[in-house]
């Protein structure tokens, strides 16, 4: 970690979850070029803005991925041990999640994501529409290393990873994702995972650029939770969405883009900008099931069942550890 952005976020006596905001806000915004982490995309209003997004005409991955849920709830129950506990990884809206609910016989959810507040009102939702489930919240980073309650130390567990957010981990940083998961959920893990396809760019550049601007609104929230919470002074209208695909990655990049040379403060700190230059935001890596099946296999897990909609659009897969 960057020893002076430390020393800025200590010296504001910031708690400790805004204070890694603040720390990698700065370290990241001093880098060239500059970054931000997607992770950070998922404050209150970043969370309801996602869920706007998921039902947009041009976003393909959540109705999907739904379908293939609902169309395989039979298939993907089975793996699913009786009495197990769910673990969901960067949880958010209940939907998905409901329709395993709905399926299998699970004794216990574990919802974890970096936004308590909406992680707790979900849970919450969850306990009044399921009373006989125990519902664990867990506030933390999923992308490191976590501890699972001990109440559901003794249950077999099972990972539930939707929404296609491996893609938003470069490679490397996928396959230590997936070992980590292996690692926290134990041995004879099994893990519920959703990936996006490769497909053709138009299909993927308007799914990233949608007409009604929720995607940019998403994509700009990040600099007001940076004026709100570490009392930033970013001239949030001098920059703008832009969402690219790059072929040669198999990705998608999203990107703030500054529209004039301008001056923001975070933290006591100055970041320059130049008329265009880029705040990298986000990837959505996009995977062949031969190539997501081998970074599983080398991540420590065994593929055992893939299913995708009729037109080839997304995929969902049963793993489980190789252990």
């Amino acid at each position: 970690m960057n020893v002076h952005a430390t020393a800025l976020a200590e010296t504001h006596h910031l708690d400790e979850p805004t204070s890694a905001f603040a720390q990698d806000v700065i370290e990241d915004l001093s880098r060239a070029p500059k970054r931000l982490s997607p992770k950070y995309f998922y404050d209150a209003a970043g969370s309801e803005l996602f869920e706007q997004i998921t039902v947009l005409p041009e976003y393909y991955p959540t109705r999907t991925e739904l379908s293939i849920l609902r169309d395989h709830a039979t298939a993907i129950s089975a793996i699913i041990p009786d009495g197990a506990a769910l673990v969901e990884f960067g949880a958010g809206a209940t939907t998905k999640v409901r329709l395993l609910l709905g399926a299998c016989r699970l004794s216990a959810y574990v919802p974890v994501d970096i936004s308590g507040d909406f992680l707790r009102a979900q849970a919450q939702a969850l306990r009044t529409d399921y009373p006989a489930l125990r519902v664990y919240p867990v506030t933390a980073d999923f992308t490191a290393p976590f501890e699972l309650p001990e109440a559901v130390g003794n249950m077999p567990k099972v990972g539930f990873f939707p929404g296609s957010t491996l893609g938003n981990f470069e490679p490397g940083e996928a396959c230590t994702f997936l070992k980590n998961a292996r690692a926290i959920l134990g041995q004879g893990a099994r893990m519920i995972i959703g990936v996006d396809l490769e497909k053709d760019e138009r299909t993927l550049y308007e799914a990233y650029n949608d007409r009604a601007g929720i995607t940019a609104r998403f994509n700009l929230n990040v600099l007001h939770r940076i004026n709100r919470e570490l009392g930033g002074d970013f001239d949030v209208g001098a920059f703008i969405h832009r969402a690219i695909y790059n072929r040669d990655r198999h990705r998608i990049e999203m990107h703030l883009i500054s529209k004039k040379a301008l001056t923001a403060e975070v933290l006591g700190q100055k970041f320059s900008f130049r008329p265009g230059e880029s705040i990298h935001t986000e990837n959505s890596y996009k995977y062949s099931i031969e190539r997501f099946a081998l970074l599983a296999r080398v991540s420590g897990w065994r593929l055992l069942e893939t299913w995708t909609d009729r037109e080839g659009m997304f995929s969902v897969h049963a793993l489980a550890s190789a252990d």
